[in-house]
């Protein structure tokens, strides 16, 4: 059985900007295995936001998945607030 997913203590913060900023924002936290933490779509366009706090680093999961998944798409680890509305283009 797995666990509940933790949530970085940054994640409510990144969301409430994105969203301020008119992005759509959908958790995947609770899917594990890797999985980013945000499917975000804005202006059109979906991204992937996996999200750390400062220093912390991938988990093995999180590295395997994000290895195997193609450069032509959008993910992103993000750290801040101001971090994801840059990688969104949003700033």
């Amino acid at each position: 059985m797995r666990r509940a997913a933790r949530i970085d203590a940054n994640q409510s913060e990144i969301v409430e900007a994105l969203r301020a900023a008119g992005a759509q924002v959908q958790s995947l936290a609770a899917v594990g295995r890797g999985v980013p933490d945000l499917l975000v779509g804005f202006r059109g366009r979906l991204f992937l936001f996996e999200v750390k706090q400062l220093g912390a680093a991938l988990t093995p999961d999180e590295a395997r998945w994000h290895g195997q998944w193609g450069d032509d798409m959008p993910l992103f680890v993000v750290r801040s607030a101001e971090d994801a509305l840059q990688k969104l283009g949003a700033i």
